[in-house]
């Protein structure tokens, strides 16, 4: 038997939610093939097979959230009767179904008693699903599960919401609700505003920001660069680069080979906090903030410094792709010792990023725009960035932050390197 275990997907990472069974016990799987798909702070992605075999057990059903680590199924490599382990849990599911209908007849009791026997007759509930109910004020015996032995899963809870929302009379209609002073507030309300649950991927990036807020003493320094030299050298090979490659040849790689050299001049950038002990990094691991429809993701770069502008380009380019389609590995997530993000892309000339702990420092990257500015007494065009680093105060001062994105500025305003 193989462990299939919860993987932790970035650092300070310390549960995730099993959101989707990909194979059903008794299934086949290969190895590398998709298993189930998770959701954390970070990501929503799909965890691949760890062997090839038959899944002979699920011990987490879907919708729950547990710790990494966890042994979430297990299968057996020999090919062999292993699934039937499983089996007893299906018939094992199906008695649940019975008291919802005994207890149907019996309306007379206090509303109190109805509320907690159709949340155990629904089956097993996750956490997530608790804390929907409680948050949202829903009676769980008002949902009909589809889950595996008619346990409710988020999926269920967010149909109801919308269905509740949608007409908002027929949610007072039921005589639990005896007092009748409840009924306007309750359907006035859904006509200003709609409630919607957050994802988990989006709870869990909120709690990994006010986290980094509580735990860093964040300070911003914002330089402005003349990207001209960058520029011109783009323009120049951008149309080769494509040809050649395939690839669009964008700014942002300049800015990660600058980046190294100013880790390279200034490791402690480059570092980390633990306790009392400041963590010198032998690696520059390089994380590339890339937006989600539904959130983002910071896949890492590994051993930056070892590759030049088209080999930065190239990673950059198949991290994104695969971020996007939810196809990074969980060690892909994690292990970086340094971040940029390129709000840029977006329009926005500055902003302040948050550090992605436990970093001490992320590199947020403007729009490149074409600016008038003075040089020599004479009014020049100039393609000017403003870069924003964001550095851990309890490590790094003032003066050596802006050391390092000076080191920044000046590689990539006397820009020398081949590109191809």
């Amino acid at each position: 038997m193989t462990d299939v275990v919860m993987p932790q997907m970035g650092e300070s990472i310390v549960e995730g939610t099993l959101t989707k069974w990909r194979k059903k016990p008794g299934e086949h799987v290969e190895r590398d093939e998709p298993l189930f798909e998770i959701s954390t702070d970070k990501v929503d992605t799909e965890i691949p097979s760890p062997a090839a075999g038959t899944l002979a057990e699920v011990l987490v059903e879907e919708g729950k959230t547990v710790g990494i680590n966890t042994v979430v199924a297990r299968i057996d490599e020999s090919g062999g009767n292993g699934a039937r382990a499983a089996a007893p849990a299906k018939p094992a599911a199906a008695p649940p179904h019975s008291p919802p209908v005994a207890a149907a007849p019996v309306p007379t009791p206090p509303p109190q008693a109805p509320v907690s026997e159709p949340a155990e007759a629904a089956g097993p509930l996750s956490p997530l699903v608790r804390k929907m109910a409680r948050e949202n004020n829903i009676d769980l015996s008002q949902i009909t599960g589809t889950g595996a032995g008619g346990r409710i899963t988020k999926q269920d809870v967010e149909a109801y919401l919308a269905g509740r929302q949608g007409t908002p009379g027929r949610a007072s209609a039921p005589p639990v609700q005896e007092p009748a002073a409840y009924v306007p507030p309750a359907a006035a309300t859904p006509a200003r505003v709609r409630v919607e649950p957050m994802s988990t991927m989006r709870m869990k990036i909120a709690e990994h920001m006010v986290m980094s807020k509580r735990t860093s003493a964040h300070v911003t320094t914002i330089h402005k660069v003349d990207m001209t030299k960058v520029a011109r050298v783009r323009e120049r090979l951008k149309a080769d680069f494509q040809t050649r490659y395939g690839l669009s040849l964008t700014y942002l790689p300049f800015v990660v080979r600058a980046a190294v050299e100013g880790l390279r001049a200034f490791p402690i950038v480059n570092a980390s906090i633990e306790g009392n002990n400041i963590l010198y990094h032998n690696e520059i691991n390089i994380g590339i903030a890339v937006a989600l429809e539904n959130g983002l993701i910071v896949p890492v770069i590994r051993n930056a410094d070892e590759k030049n502008v088209l080999g930065l380009q190239r990673a950059i380019a198949d991290l994104a792709a695969r971020a996007r389609s939810r196809q990074l590995k969980p060690d892909e997530v994690q292990g970086g010792t340094f971040s940029i993000t390129n709000f840029g892309t977006f329009g926005s000339i500055v902003a302040t990023p948050i550090i992605n702990q436990p970093q001490v420092a992320i590199l947020g990257v403007g729009s490149v725009e074409k600016t008038p500015v003075v040089i020599d007494d004479a009014i020049a065009i100039r393609s000017i960035c403003y870069l924003s680093l964001t550095f851990d105060h309890r490590l790094i001062d003032g003066s050596l932050g802006d050391q390092f994105t000076g080191k920044v500025k000046a590689v990539l305003e006397n820009w020398s390197e081949e590109v191809l």
